[in-house]
């Protein structure tokens, strides 16, 4: 039978717990690095690869030093992500800006720090122009409408929000070469948490295909093509992880079936991955507050939806260990619960579990993407805690846990006027 494990030592764990109170965030800078750096030797083959880490699968200072430390850029979707890039030295083309929506304000800051700018939209253009000006390179995202399916997290990408068209692709790069624009790329993200490796080695035929196809009619060449992220992670204990090193050498093979034969000049390869990076080496760690026995079984957390959100949001599995039990058999069937006042506030539902009594400890799997940065306070709820485990076993926090006074810091209490009944 297929199982997951986590890295921690019952009696350790237990001991970290009073230094630093559950639940909390805890992410392992040994994997992390190591998860890295197979990615990078994947498609070493191609002088050019980048892979420009997601920041909004997990905005922290720490992971992203860690991440820029093995070679990553930044791949960011708003102000505060373009400012934390900046803060931890992630400067320059190592930032890819991929934004929809977008207010003047961030193409500013994204020009600002020299960034590579991925417009989502035909008509961000001229928006572009006005209010920011044109950079001297520019990328567009494709949307291949039902020429590519998406999977069950993004949807169709003919029903999604972001992207050209190919018609407007043609269009929208004969305009930004007649304005003089002489340095292109061109990206694509039509899938999330996939776990067909045939899936890439298929969009990376389409974006270079298509770049050719570019490049003959407007006289145009591409420095490079983002294939954007979307690499699954094995959730459940029965999934496979996608072979990176194999899908390295299957793009390798596309690029040199396509580009190999043609006049137009070498292409850089870019990602843009986070969950894949991170997600499996971080763990939520709660403790049990109570089982609760009516029309079923219930584990209630002092962690809630706030913490983890994507079992509620999606119905995502994620894997749930009790510390110290792995072994003992899976006899009792759970509905594992937070304290928010919303019955989908369940990371699980009917799971399997060893018998679970109030003060145990669990350890929810594959947190560290998507995890603490979908945090919220509906009801009042408090973000926890990050923590690092270093590689030399020391534990760092990484980012404190809010308080009550951080949840009134934006509040006006100022003008209220109280009257007596």
């Amino acid at each position: 039978m297929a199982t997951k494990t986590h890295p921690f030592d019952p009696t350790w764990l237990e001991a970290l717990t009073e230094q630093f109170p559950t639940p909390f965030h805890i992410y392992d800078e040994r994997a992390i690095r190591a998860n890295a750096r197979a990615l990078q030797a994947a498609f070493a083959w191609n002088p050019g690869f980048k892979e420009f880490f997601a920041v909004k699968a997990a905005p922290n200072p720490y992971l992203l030093s860690i991440l820029s430390a093995e070679g990553f850029g930044a791949d960011c979707s708003s102000l505060p992500e373009l400012l934390l890039a900046d803060r931890v030295g992630i400067l320059g083309e190592s930032i890819m800006f991929t934004s929809n929506d977008t207010p003047a304000v961030e193409y500013r800051q994204a020009n600002g720090l020299g960034a590579i700018v991925n417009l989502d939209d035909i008509s961000h253009i001229a928006y572009l122009e006005e209010v920011a000006g044109l950079p001297e390179l520019i990328c567009c995202r494709y949307n291949p409408g039902k020429l590519k399916a998406g999977n069950a997290i993004i949807g169709h990408p003919e029903e999604a929000k972001y992207g050209f068209t190919r018609e407007q692709l043609f269009e929208g790069y004969r305009l930004l070469r007649d304005k003089g624009i002489t340095r292109f790329g061109l990206h694509t993200m039509v899938a999330s948490n996939e776990l067909d490796s045939s899936y890439f080695t298929e969009t990376a035929q389409l974006l270079l295909k298509l770049v050719l196809e570019l490049s003959t009619e407007l006289g145009i060449t591409f420095e490079f093509v983002n294939l954007g992220g979307g690499i699954g992670i094995p959730y459940r204990p029965e999934d496979e992880p996608i072979d990176v090193a194999a899908l390295g050498q299957s793009i390798q093979s596309v690029y040199e079936e396509i580009i190999g034969p043609s006049n137009h000049p070498p292409i850089k390869i870019y990602l843009e991955c986070g969950r894949m990076v991170t997600g499996p080496y971080g763990y939520l760690v709660s403790r049990v507050l109570h089982v609760k026995h009516t029309y079923k079984d219930y584990v209630g957390l002092d962690a809630c939806m706030t913490n983890l959100m994507r079992p509620a949001m999606y119905g995502a599995y994620h894997h749930i260990s009790v510390v110290g039990k792995e072994p003992a058999p899976l006899d009792h069937v759970y509905d594992v619960t937070g304290s928010l006042c919303e019955n989908n506030d369940k990371f699980a539902i009917d799971r399997p579990l060893p018998t679970v009594e109030a003060g145990d400890l669990v350890v929810i799997h594959d947190a560290g993407a998507h995890g603490h940065a979908m945090g919220f306070n509906y009801n009042g709820k408090l973000r926890s805690a990050e923590l690092l485990l270093r590689e030399s076993g020391e534990v760092v926090e990484i980012r404190r846990a809010e308080t009550v006074d951080d949840y009134f810091a934006t509040l006006d209490f100022g003008g209220l006027a109280i009257f007596e009944v």
